[in-house]
This record gives C-alpha cells, structure tokens and sequence, in this order.
C-alpha cells in the first residue's frame, strides 16, 4: 500500500525530492506499437519511472496495461488514484481522466466534458507539470499520433533543462504529433522507440542537480584555461587538449558542490586546499570501468586473438598486454582470466602491465578487493573459481593478481611499455582531442611488437593515425599494427618556462595554420639539410632524421636505439668522444672531413654535436655531413684514370689527413688520462676526508655514549617513580573519556541531576531530541528548565518520592506536551548513583522517547487487520482460478482426443479411395495403353504423381500429428544404432545420389527411439531431396556434450535463455553440402507447410522439417537452422541430459 499516497486536490504545487528520472511519453494514433517497441527496449533495473500517456476513447475501459505487461518483465500499473512514483516501474494514464505531477505523486482529475469546447491536451498538461515539478529530471518522449498534442509540453521540459526526444519519421505510423514537435525546436534527439531507452541511460549520469547555485556564473574561457595550467603545474598533467565540453561540465560540478559563487573563488579555494586539488584531478579522469565490458568483445579475444598469441608463447616468448587507462583494474583482470582459461598452469608465461592516471585508482587495483556490485557483470562459475568472499565483497585470488603489474603512468608523457603484443585502451581516446589522440595511437604503434594488435573503446577509431593500424574486426575496434619505415620513439619535452606560465600561454592547436614560409622552410630542411639524430644525455634516440642508413644500422640481437650500438663501426669511437666533450663544455664541436665507408666507397664525412636548449631535460642533435664535392679516395670507379701528380697529390693529401688524425686522437688520449688522473685524486682526497671524518665520529660517538650511561644511572629511580604516575593517571584519563564516550554516544537522552535536581551535565541526545539550547542549561533546575517543560507532577512523585526510598527505579511511563515538538510518550529510569564517603549526591536519569514505538504498534495493528482481509480474498480467487483452470485442461484433454481421433479417421477415410485411384489409374494406362491418345496418357501420368504426393502428405500428415504422442517412453538410446538403422532404410535412395554419410562414436541419448528414428529419416531425407543436380551429396553427422552456456556462447542463433547455463545438453550436428537457403529463412523452415523452393524443382510437402521441430519440443529440446545459398545447411539439435 506504500505506493498509494492519498493527497488533496487543493494542496499547493510542491516540488519534487525524487533523485531520479521520470519518463514522459506520450502518443496519440499509432501509438500502441511505439509503446511496445519503446518499453521493449527498457531493462528491469534502468532507475527511471515511466508514465505513458495516450489519447484514448472515454467510453471504453482501456486494455493498455494487460497488452504492456506482455512485453516487458517490468511492473506495469494503471493509475487508479494518487500514486507515488517509483523507479522501475511503468504507469498507465486510464480512459476519460488527466494526469499532472505533484510533490512525487501522480494526479488523476477528470477529462474535460466535450460540450465545454476546453482543449483536450493531456500530454501537453502532464509534461508541463512534469517539468515544473521534477525540473532538470524530467525526459518527455513524443510517439506517433495526429495533431500538435505534446510539442508545448516538451517546449516546457526543456526550458527547466530536461531531456527532449521525438519519435523518427521512417518508424512513425503517424508523424504528425513527432514532426510539430521537431518544426518547433524543442527536440534534443530524433530516434526510433527501440533506440530511445537506451539513449536515456546513457546520458541519465550527465543530469544536472535540481537546484543549482543561483551565484554559479557562466564559465569563462580565463578562469577555465587558469585552472588547466594550474592543474599541469600540480599533477603533471596537461587537460588542454582534452574534450573541452567534458572538462567543463566536471569543473561546474565541482564548483557548484564547494558553493563557489565565480570561477575567481573557486581557483582561491583550489589554491589553498590541496584536497580539492586531488578531487578535482579525479573527477577529470573519469574511472568507468566493469569486469567483461562488452562480453563479446572477450568472446571474440579468446576464439581467436588468444590462441594466435598462445601459438607464439610455445615459441618461447612470454605473451605481453598492456591496459592504457586501467582504471580500478577490472579490464587487466578480466583478460588475465580470460587466458588463465586458456593457458592453465602456464600462466607464468603472462605479462600484464596495467597503467592509470590515478594513483588512488591503481591503489584499489593493486588491491584486487571488489565490492558485491562491482562483480555483478561477473559469471558465477568465473566469481568461484578466480575470486574469494569476503565480508563486504570479493577479493581476486593469487594466481590472478600476480598476473598483473599495475603502475600510475602517462602514455601521452611518459616512455611506453615495450614489445607488447596486445594493448587495450577502451573509452579513454573520447576524451581525447584529434592531435592527442594521433599521439596516443603513435605511442602505441612503437609499444606494440610485429603483429601486435590494439583494442579499443566501441566509438573511437584509429583513423587519426593513418598507416599505422589496419582494422580485422570493425564491430570490436580491433586493429593490427602495420610496420612503418623510420619508426621513432614517442616523447614529450616540456619546457619549465612554458610548464609554469599562466593560462595566457594557452594555444588551441585547431587554430594553429601552417603558411608558406613555414612549408618552404620544411622543404629545405627535408631535402638539403644533412642527415641526423636528436639523442638524450644516456645516448638513446629519440628521433631520426633524414637518411641515416649510411652511418647508422640496427645491430642483430635485441632491438636497440643506443646511438653507439647503431653506429657503424668507425664511426662509434668518434661519435663517443664528440658527445663527452659537448656534454662536459654545452657547445657544439665538430669533427671535419674524415675518411669513412659510405655504401660503395670511402667519402669524407664531418660529425657535429650541438646541445639543445631551453628543454626540461638535455637532448643533443647529431648531424652526419658529407661535402658538396667529396674527394675519392679510391680509384675504382671504370673508366677513371689519374696522373701521375694526381696520385702523389691524393697521397699527399691522405698522408697530411691520418696525421691530423693522429694528433687529435694523442690529443683525445691526453685529455682522457689526464681527466681520469684528476678523477683519481679527487676519489683519493675525498676518500682520506670520509677516513678522518669517520675517525672524528667514532671518538664523539664513545664520548657520547659514556654520557649516556650516566645519564641512564642518574634516571633511573626518577623513572621507576614517573612510570607508576604516568600509569595511574592514564588510568584516571582514560576510565573518565570511557564514561564520557559512552553518555556522548548513547542515543537516548540522559541528564546528571544534583541532590536539589539541578541539572550537572547532559548528553547530545537531550538537547536534540527536546530541541533545548546548551548555554542555559547547566544549574538550572529541572522543573523549572525551559519556561517549565518538565514541570510534570509524575517525575515530581518519581524523584522527590520514589527514589529515596528505592534507590533505582526503571521503565516509568510518561507522556507529555512539549511546546514545539508535540506530544511524547517518555519511559523514564532513574538512579542514585552516589558512593560512600561522598559529600555531593547524584542522580542518573535515562529517558527513551517511545513515541513512534506506540504509534507502530497501533499501524501495525490495522496492518495485520488489512493483511488478513487481503490473504482471505486472494486464497478465493486463488481457489476459484484453480476450479478454472482444472476445467480449461479437462476441455483441452478431450479436444487433444478428438483431434487425433479425427487425424486418423480422415487419413484411413482419405488413403482408400487414393489407393483405388493409384490402383485403376495403373490398370488403363497397363491394359488400354494403345487405346489411349497422347494426351490422355499424359493425364494418367499426372493422376498418378499427384495421388503418391497425395499419399506422402496424409502420411507426413499422420506423422506431425502424432510427432507429441506421449505413448512413447524416455529410454537412454544408442545414436549410432538409430543412424545406422535409418541408412539402411534409406539405401536405395542414397545410392541413387551417391551419398556419403560421416558419422563417428555418437554415443547415448536420453530420447523416445521410435519419434527420434522419425527425426534422422526426414533430416537425412531432407538432405537428400535438396542436392545439388551435379555434386553427389555428403551428410556430416557430429555429437558433443557440453552444459547450456557454452552452447549459448558459441551458437548465436539460441534465443537467449533457450537453454539452462549449467545444465547439460547432448549436442547432435547435422551439415550438407547442398542447395542451402537464405539466412532470412532460418525460423520459417520450421513452419507446416512452409516451402523455400517451386514443387516443380524439388519434392516434398513442407511438413518434414516441422515434424522434427515438434519432436524436438517433446523432447525439451531446441533445434537451430543455418544455411548459405548454394553452399549448404546445418541443424543443430540439443537435446537435455537426464541427470
């Protein structure tokens, strides 16, 4: 009876306190279809109210609820009074009324009489209602129907800052009602009924409080761009190039939450509170996450990426995945169960690495304790076998946990993991800007080993990074890496200076534009600019430029991009001192014009170091220069001859070149020796300081410890004394904050009274359960507290009577008056609690406010009273439905009889005469053969095929009929020996097609012999009648045992709960390699009757097939169908084990 909620009519309009949505729809013609298809769509724990209202005939009871209630498991009301609204359930507007919104209550008030010419607008009178009453919560949804009726309403929803959807106009039976609604403006999104629910969830969490702060001013692109920079500077993460609209709308939300009245106090206060700062961050990340997000996505995983990634594991390599943007972990965990399944014990074999933003976010990972909620996604047999029950959820099991690293890491900053061979980032990329998420998808490329793959969220894409991924499943967001030529490492430097700037600093990049300069500057240094490579201080790449395969190549072995390792064998002695020498002076220094093998030949090549500045960290460009006009050194080119003084020139020359060369490297060596002779005497005199510090110490540290003991003797009485102090005084301290803990924390109100009942102390529950200010209490009498409350002639007798004479006195009953809170209903116990030799005396008094207590007692009471009388009537309609339906299934017994009486009758009565018919039809055409024209002879052959047609539909006839007989008993039956039998039976026909027939070990079935004989025949027979004219048939038949969920999971065609997930089920597999059909024909083949190909091309009477599927149902079973034109078909039967 709670949902009912009787109000008056006159009360005024009272806003609501409901926290969650309440759905508006209404229709007009056409509208019960759009009802069905919406509700349909909706799931059983959405969190939203739904009221429907339709305009309907007021002289007719409406049948609205009985026909919804059909189509979804939602509890479907029609409203008959005052009604409460409540989330997950759905109310229905009755015949000839008008509905309004009210303080959380649905109103009923009567349709206006049609002689008063008042419009009838009720959709448009509920949805204003709705908004005025429900503001930001409530969602209006225009249906199908003629007129304008709803449009006005939605105008209203929308202007409080609710939702607004209109009805499409392709799935519109009328479109009048929708397309006013969307002329006029006021609709935020146009879909069809099915796609509504879903469309409303989603964006159900982005609702906006009932009541924002009136001072919350507009966002201003300063304040906002102030906050970024700041947040950059404190976290190290820059949000600029995130979605601006998600940014902002988090950024409103914590604003409004801390009452900031502009965005100048809210940066004032985010400044001082270091709090706000880690909360605000947080916000901004966005954790979503659940175990088996999109449980086909991980159905997809284990078929077939897992095991090409199990192949490569047998190789010996470890099978490596990264998960960007893990968030509380449940995405790392649920792939490390998924190829726990797979691997077993080999699991030592698995790497996760597991990365967030989030510091608190991977402290819960790491953690692996789930609350009950957040494993509801979770399979049972997954949470019994990898999960442990704890109180209050479930922590994830060892095997598992150790599976996976979790680390707080940038990918848009910081290194990437390396040689991976599958990343998953799901929904992080949609809050990302385009250049960010190029970034992303580079960082990923270089992550990702050969043939890795990228996983990601079902909307993004890798589009922005074009060549770099090729998608293999476009529904997963599944891709491939592709290998690209100069592959380089992702990195970020970041200046200090622009790291610490304010928001002026701030660039959108949509609208940085190269120019013409800037494009011919980057063709010069594209095409004449020489070859090179930006390294860090530890001599790794970090970014090639031009063509440096002549100096530079990878080494074999592990994959490096150490600038030495990849250097060419001459030059990684050069390339070492050049480095150290810029490292230790900061200027460029080159070294000029020395021999060294270039492809074919030996060239003259110039090696420049120049650091580069202004970085956050050092980094140093390297460039390889060869001269315009390069000097041979070799003269092997054909044709080539030289003088005589040409040779002893180039000789010369040559002779001066490795002389220089000698000198710089003496004078390489010399400044080599002489830097590791200095660094020997600085080690020497620093290691002679530490000796004689340590000497210094050594001699202080005895000093120190002599006095020490001193000291110790000198104490140690006074500590003796000090500690039995210390201890009694605790004890002291701490039985007073006990005694003083337990009155502050009790709930019922208790008062310390001297021996003149003057009030000592009182704990909280006093002062707020009789709403009496602290300051005037303490010493003030007890009758005389607050204008004389407690006056109450019983508590006179209780303590100037009872007590002395008792001492303690307990449960005394007073109900009283208070001003202010009304009347109370008080159990009083009072105590004197006074000691031997105490001077003052005390008393306790405990007061419990029963009030509500009695007022349960009598709701009760009358509650039992109703309870009664409800179960009273309900046991008679109980019984009388039972009369009811004993005399439906006595009727339906008798009809079953006469119907296979008549069935039997009439294929006896219809086989005699088609028997004389065949009989005397074979006569003529035997004995007056010659007498007979050409034509005549024709009918007689046409007579005689269309009575042994005739004669296989009354027998297939015959056969459906009796295809559910219960005359037939379960027995557990060889299949092997069924086939077998049958093929024998069928020999002269599968010998004229020249079939073939596979079947091997198909094992016991819990069936009915005789009826599942019948299934093999006309499946067998079905696949011989629909053969290719030219291509001899083979039949596979295959069994296999497995329980419901993985037959679920594996065949897409099961409805869903066809079969019971832990039940087993015998599985037989019939496949051809005939004709085949259309997948659109996949359930109508079941149909009596139902033919897919033309008489005249192929026999039968469309019987067959729904014989098989009648005797599948008796068996409790489920039978699917697929097939491909001119390719073949298959039937999958399963069938339940008797257990």
């Amino acid at each position: 009876m709670d949902d009912v909620k009787k109000r008056s009519k006159s009360n005024p309009v009272v806003l609501s306190d409901n926290l969650f949505p309440v759905v508006g729809i209404g229709a007009s013609a056409g509208g019960l279809n759009a009802f069905r298809t919406l509700i349909t769509a909706i799931p059983e724990d959405s969190g939203m109210a739904f009221v429907l209202v339709q305009h309907l005939d007021p002289n007719h009871e409406s049948l609205l609820p009985e026909l919804l209630q059909k189509a979804t498991p939602i509890k479907v009301l029609e409203i008959s009074d005052d009604i409460k609204v409540r989330p997950n359930h759905i109310y229905i507007l009755p015949s000839n009324k008008m509905l309004t919104a009210n303080d959380g209550v649905l109103e009923l008030s009567l349709r206006p009489d049609r002689s008063t010419n008042k419009p009838n607008l009720p959709i448009d009178l509920f949805f204003d209602s709705l908004a005025t009453i429900h503001k930001a919560h409530a969602i209006g949804v225009v249906l199908s129907g003629t007129g304008s009726d709803g449009s006005k309403g939605l105008q209203a929803i929308k202007a409080q800052g609710g939702l607004t959807f209109a009805q499409d106009q392709d799935s519109s039976a009328f479109k009048q009602m929708p397309a006013n609604a969307i002329s006029m403006g006021v609709v935020d999104y146009i879909l069809s009924p099915d796609q509504i629910p879903q469309k409303i969830l989603e964006l159900r969490n982005h609702f906006q409080p009932l009541e924002q702060p009136e001072k919350t001013e507009i966002t201003e692109d300063e304040g906002y761009n102030q906050i970024i920079s700041f947040l950059r500077v404190w976290k190290g993460t820059d949000f600029s190039s995130y979605k601006q609209s998600t940014i902002r709308r988090r950024i409103s939300r914590r604003m409004a939450i801390n009452k900031a009245e502009d965005f100048g106090s809210y940066i004032w206060f985010l400044q001082q509170n270091k709090t706000e700062q880690d909360a605000l961050f947080q916000d901004l990340l966005i954790p979503v996450t659940t175990f088996f997000r999109d449980q086909n996505v991980f159905d997809h995983l284990i078929e077939k990426v897992f095991p090409e990634l199990i192949q490569k594991q047998k190789d010996g390599l470890p099978i490596r995945v990264w998960v960007a943007g893990c968030s509380t972990g449940q995405e790392a965990y649920s792939l490390a169960i998924s190829l726990r399944q797979l691997l077993g014990p080999h699991v030592h074999q698995v790497q996760i690495f597991a990365s967030d933003l989030s510091a608190p976010a991977i402290e819960k990972a790491r953690k692996g304790f789930f609350t009950t909620k957040e494993i509801t996604e979770v399979d049972d047999q997954i949470l019994h076998e990898y999960f442990t029950k704890q109180a209050g959820g479930y922590q994830i099991k060892k095997e598992i946990r150790d599976m996976c690293i979790f680390a707080v890491h940038n990918f848009l900053k910081d290194p990437p993991f390396g040689r991976m061979d599958l990343i998953s980032c799901r929904n992080v990329l949609i809050y990302l800007e385009s250049h960010l998420q190029k970034k992303a998808l580079s960082t990923f490329h270089y992550a990702l080993g050969p043939n890795g793959y990228l996983l990601l969220g079902k909307s993004e894409s890798s589009a922005v990074a074009t060549g770099l991924f090729k998608s293999t499943n476009k529904a997963f967001k599944l891709f491939a890496r592709k290998e690209v030529a100069n592959k380089s490492i992702p990195f970020t430097t970041t200046s200090s200076q622009e790291t610490f700037t304010g928001y002026s600093s701030l660039k959108d990049p949509k609208k940085v534009k190269p120019d013409f300069q800037s494009a011919a500057d980057e063709m010069i240094l594209t095409k004449y600019a020489p070859a090179g490579v930006v390294i860090n201080q530890t001599m790794e790449i970090v970014q090639f430029r031009g063509d440096t395969s002549g100096y530079l190549q990878q080494a074999s072995g592990e994959p490096s991009h150490n600038l030495l390792k990849m250097a060419k064998n001459e030059l990684a002695f050069e390339l070492r001192n050049l480095f150290h020498k810029v490292k230790k002076q900061g200027i460029p220094i080159s070294k000029e014009n020395f021999p060294v093998q270039v492809d074919e030949g030996m060239r003259l090549l110039s090696i420049e170091v120049i650091p580069l500045t202004n970085l956050a960290e050092p980094h140093f460009l390297v460039l390889f220069k060869l001269p315009v006009k390069s000097l041979a050194l070799e003269t092997g080119k054909k044709g080539a001859r030289l003088s005589t003084q040409q040779k002893k020139d180039e000789k010369d020359l040559r002779i001066k070149q490795l002389e220089r060369e000698m000198v710089e490297t003496y004078q390489d060596i010399q400044i080599i020796t002489e830097t590791q002779e200095m660094a020997y005497k600085e080690l020497q005199a620093a290691n002679e300081d530490l000796l004689s510090g340590s000497e210094e110490l050594q001699s202080l540290n005895e000093e120190l410890q002599a006095s020490r003991e001193e000291l110790l003797s000198t104490n140690e009485e006074l500590t003796v004394l000090n500690h039995q102090l210390i201890s009694v005084n605790r004890q002291l301290v701490t039985s007073r904050n006990y005694a003083e803990a337990i009155v502050g924390t009790i709930r019922e109100p208790l008062l310390m009274l001297d021996s003149k009942f003057r009030i000592k102390t009182a704990n909280s529950a006093f002062f707020k359960t009789f709403q009496i200010s602290r300051p005037r209490i303490v010493g003030t009498s007890l009758f005389e507290l607050e204008n004389g409350q407690w006056d109450i002639p019983l508590l006179h007798t209780l303590l100037k009577v009872n007590l002395p004479s008792k001492t303690e006195i307990t449960d005394v009953e007073i109900s009283h008056d208070f001003p202010g809170i009304g009347n109370r209903v008080l159990l009083m116990s009072v105590c004197d609690i006074s000691t031997e030799g105490q001077e003052e005396k005390f008393i306790l008094l405990a007061i419990e406010d029963i009030t509500q207590q009695k007022q349960h007692q009598i709701a009760n009471k009358l509650f039992e009273k109703q309870l009664e009388d409800q179960v009273a009537q309900r046991t008679f309609e109980l019984l009388e439905a039972n009369k009811l339906l004993v005399l439906k299934n006595e009727e339906l017994e008798k009809m079953n009889r006469e119907v296979e009486s008549f069935s039997y009758v009439a294929s006896h009565d219809l086989q005699e005469p088609l028997r004389k018919i065949q009989a005397f039809a074979g006569r003529i055409l035997k004995n007056e053969h010659e007498a007979l024209s050409e034509t005549g002879k024709d009918y007689f052959h046409r007579m005689q095929l269309a009575a042994n047609r005739m004669q296989i539909l009354i027998e297939d006839l015959l056969a459906y009929s009796h295809s559910s007989s219960k005359d037939h008993t379960f027995e557990s039956t060889d299949l092997d020996q069924i086939v077998i039998e049958v093929i024998a039976e069928l020999k002269e026909s599968l010998q004229a097609k020249n079939a073939e027939i596979q079947f091997t070990a198909l094992g016991f079935a819990w069936i009915k012999p005789f009826q599942f004989r019948q299934v093999i025949t006309n499946l067998l027979g079905n696949s011989l009648k629909f053969s290719k004219a030219d291509v001899p048939p083979e039949i596979t038949i295959k069994s296999d045992k497995q329980t419901g969920l993985h037959f679920q999971r594996t065949n897409a065609l099961l409805d869903h709960g066809a079969l019971v997930p832990d039940k087993q089920y015998t599985h037989l597999s019939f496949c051809d390699n005939g004709i085949g059909f259309d997948p659109q024909y996949k359930d109508r083949i079941f149909v009596v009757f139902q033919r897919l190909n033309g008489k005249e091309s192929y026999a039968g009477t469309g019987i067959g097939l729904a014989i098989v599927k009648k005797i599948i149902d008796s068996h409790h079973g489920t039978i699917t169908a697929k097939g491909e034109s001119g390719v073949g078909a298959q039937f999958d039967i399963y069938l339940p084990v008797n257990e």
